[in-house]
């Protein structure tokens, strides 16, 4: 039953850390990546559809993103929704192909990015003291009925602190990846 406690536990940690990568790899860091326009839904046919899911979306140059439609009609439609996404992008219509200049960050701008870099660390940070929380209580029950003895319980809990503790550090490597991404000029 340890076992299980500590494997959920271990789990809501990896959990965690592929959600803060998801979240970093939307923060532009100069350079074009396709996921930028992840978060991107285009009315297609009334319904809110990825970009991905309807169109071709390539970078050929490191700040160029190029999306072709499978449709022709769609064009001016993916223009609109990269437009009002909040993005900050100003996409070129040219025919089907909508291209995507990436502009240049300013300094202040990098800044901006890396402290939200740091804002969603924290709040996996937090997610991974919300599952240490959750395993705790856990082993506290199991100890309190008498399924396991205190030892094994306070073993499982040394265990439990050493995967948050190794979940918190993996935490603060990611996101110093990306700050480090994000001030390269």
């Amino acid at each position: 039953m340890l076992d299980d406690v500590l494997q959920d536990l271990q789990s809501s940690i990896h959990k965690a850390h592929e959600s803060l990568r998801t979240q970093l790899g939307r923060l532009r860091t100069g350079r074009a990546t396709a996921s930028m326009l992840d978060s991107v839904r285009v009315d297609y046919y009334g319904t809110p559809t990825p970009i991905s899911q309807m169109a071709n979306v390539q970078v050929p140059e490191p700040r160029l993103i190029t999306v072709k439609a499978w449709e022709k009609n769609q064009g001016k439609a993916i223009d609109k929704a990269i437009r009002e996404s909040g993005l900050g992008l100003n996409p070129q219509l040219d025919g089907d192909l909508v291209r995507i200049p990436i502009p240049a960050l300013t300094e202040e701008r990098r800044k901006d990015l890396a402290k939200q870099a740091r804002k969603v660390g924290e709040e996996c940070k937090i997610a991974v003291r919300e599952a240490r929380r959750n395993a705790k209580e856990l082993v506290d029950t199991l100890v309190k009925d008498g399924d396991v003895g205190e030892d094994e319980g306070e073993l499982a809990w040394k265990k439990a602190e050493e995967l948050v503790v190794h979940g918190n550090k993996q935490v603060d490597e990611i996101v110093a990846g990306k700050e480090k991404d994000i001030m390269t000029v």
